[in-house]
């Protein structure tokens, strides 16, 4: 099996921890797959280099800079695996076969990085290739980065363009939580976990995995996370399952939307769950759900709509800090849903303007980190599905 192995800051944050993830790596050698190995800069070294850079330096100058944390990691560990009879090289920019390029403001160039990661995959059958994570160079050989969390980008694109059978992010948790065990007493390890749903997460604040890296995820390779105390490269931890895939789809039945007004609701714990216990009760699901500081509105099933605004209207009955319940049919839905969304500056203006100059009233725009959903009237559908359609 071809691994890639990615050490973040933390698991190589002193020399007992580079002695461990060269045991690591050493036994998964040792039982005849082929690693290739992604480092980060020791410990909180990129931040120590960055914060003494006080003076005007330009962006060549600062990535040189910090390029010390990882030239020195690879070093370190490359040291440890010799020591262990391991084979190894280190591979930093500027090495005869380095791989990640990119252009001058560090966006990848994708078919030169494919052909180096690809030499570089014909030297893993006698050779350990550790490589410096976070680091780039353009064809002319300047130094650039890829950013924050740029070491596991690295980790993941190499295992992409390599062809690796799996990516293994090793770190400072047992895989993704279920909450922040700092944080939530009983918090435990979950097993699996959709790329998109971990890429929601890590937009929202999750340091599992960079956001920028899942972009590289594909359906043939696995991507793993695991806690660096834990031994073995090959098992346990998180597997992150699926791939990242641009759609464009509209709903095919109409919807209503209900509005509940309230002058309160914005200071009132616990009304939306009283609202929306009350449509589960009464089995009507909900299709989205958008809210303002003296109201909130649901999106059903047109077909429910009747019985929602009399389940609703009960409940508002019943709260004094509500006052009315309003009901619009015809709307349609179209949701864009796809890796590129957070990575695009101005998806929104891209998507909103077109519809605009077209004459179209939105209703409502609800976003998540990688989805889009846009509300139009049921007339409008077709034309708007054909407008979002053109920016994708």
């Amino acid at each position: 099996m071809r691994v890639v192995a990615k050490f973040g800051g933390t698991s190589l944050g002193s020399g007992d921890r580079i002695e461990r993830a060269a045991d690591s790596i050493a036994k998964a050698v040792e039982q005849g797959h082929e690693i290739a190995v992604v480092a980060s800069a020791m410990g909180d070294t990129t931040d120590d280099l960055l914060s003494e850079i006080t003076f005007n330096a330009d962006e060549s100058d600062q990535a040189e800079i910090v390029s010390m944390g990882e030239r020195t990691s690879v070093r370190m560990l490359k040291a440890a695996l010799a020591s262990r009879g391991v084979n190894a090289m280190f591979i930093e920019p500027g090495h005869e076969l380095w791989p990640v390029i990119t252009d001058e403001r560090g966006e990848v160039i994708v078919e030169e990085t494919k052909k180096w990661a690809s030499k570089l995959a014909d030297k893993m059958d006698n050779v350990v290739p550790v490589i410096t994570g976070f680091l780039a160079q353009t064809k002319d050989g300047n130094m650039t980065t890829l950013g924050r969390g740029g070491s596991d980008t690295t980790a993941v694109m190499l295992g992409k363009y390599m062809n690796a059978d799996e990516v293994v992010i090793v770190t400072d948790v047992e895989g993704v939580m279920t909450g922040d065990p700092t944080v939530v007493e009983g918090a435990r390890n979950v097993g699996e976990i959709t790329v998109d749903e971990l890429r929601n997460l890590s937009f929202r604040g999750a340091e599992v995995v960079a956001p920028s890296a899942l972009a590289y995820k594909d359906d043939r390779m696995d991507v793993r996370v695991t806690h660096y105390q834990h031994g073995d490269l090959l098992t346990g931890g998180t597997r992150i399952e699926g791939e990242f895939r641009s759609l464009v789809d509209m709903r095919e039945d109409p919807l209503a939307c209900l509005t509940i007004a309230g002058r309160a609701i914005r200071n009132t714990p616990g009304i939306l769950q009283r609202v929306s216990t009350a449509l589960g009760d009464h089995d009507i699901n909900v299709d989205a759900v958008a809210s303002g500081m003296d109201s909130i509105t649901f999106y059903i099933d047109e077909s429910l709509a009747a019985e929602a605004e009399d389940v609703l209207h009960s409940t508002i009955v019943d709260l004094d800090q509500l006052s009315s319940v309003t009901v619009d049919k015809d709307v349609a839905v179209i949701r864009i849903t796809g890796g590129e969304l957070p990575n695009r500056p101005g998806i929104l203006q891209d998507v909103i303007a077109p519809i605009a100059d077209a004459r179209i009233n939105i209703h409502d725009l609800i976003t998540s980190a990688t989805s889009i959903a846009i509300f139009i009237d049921w007339d409008d559908r077709e034309e708007t599905l054909e407008i979002v359609q053109s920016q994708f």
